[in-house]
């Protein structure tokens, strides 16, 4: 099994099921060998987010997979993005990812292009409808944009490929589970990435992106 990748799941820390060590169990199960842990934050409880996260680590080396301790920071007014991504980046945060401005739920106008513009964003998650405009400040700032498999989330999935075509920026597939049933093995990553445009050579670049490679560039 090649080696795989998820920068986008949530635990009991946030609105998740499972346990992080249960989280990081099964996923290594399936094969993953990177996982991000990116539970929901605002400016109440991120710094506590990653405090937790990090006593995982060893856990989680046991069982073979690299944890990236990180923050999903959500429902944030934009004007405090910026703030919190340096916040959690100077707590210790492995990536940060934004929930960005999915069709499905009332987020502020102007996060996707807070998102965009900050340099401690790494991800843009399920960024809805984004501009042009935006996904080149994205691609500038190395900001990946976030293909999902999470349902109501994923219905601009084919938009956002065409968009991060066009500009320049690096695709990451992620399911945003929650629990075990949104999990996705080999075949059904393939399937997502394949569902949402991308071509076969596409999917295998994207699906097998060198994670710490992106993150330190």
């Amino acid at each position: 099994m090649k080696k795989m990748y998820d920068l986008h799941t949530h635990t009991i820390h946030s609105d998740g099921e499972m346990l992080p060590i249960e989280l990081i169990r099964r996923m290594a199960v399936l094969g993953y060998t990177t996982v991000a842990i990116t539970d929901h934050v605002d400016t109440s409880n991120a710094t506590t987010i990653l405090g937790s996260l990090v006593m995982v680590k060893e856990s989680a080396q046991l069982f073979g997979v690299n944890l990236l301790c990180g923050v999903e920071i959500t429902h944030v007014p934009p004007a405090q993005i910026a703030g919190l991504a340096h916040q959690a980046k100077d707590a210790g945060a492995d990536i940060v990812i934004v929930h960005g401005e999915t069709p499905v739920e009332p987020v502020a106008p102007g996060t996707n292009h807070a998102s965009c513009t900050c340099r401690y964003v790494d991800v843009l998650a399920h960024p809805g409808v984004l501009t042009m405009e935006d996904a080149l400040r994205a691609a500038k700032n190395n900001i990946a944009l976030e293909v999902t498999s999470r349902g109501g989330h994923n219905r601009t999935n084919g938009y956002i490929v065409q968009v991060a075509r066009e500009a320049g920026c690096q695709i990451v597939v992620d399911s945003d589970a929650h629990a075990p049933h949104d999990l996705l093995d080999e075949r059904a990553r393939f399937l997502v990435a394949k569902g949402a445009g991308l071509t076969e050579s596409e999917c295998r670049d994207v699906l097998s992106l060198n994670i710490e490679g992106f993150l330190s560039s």
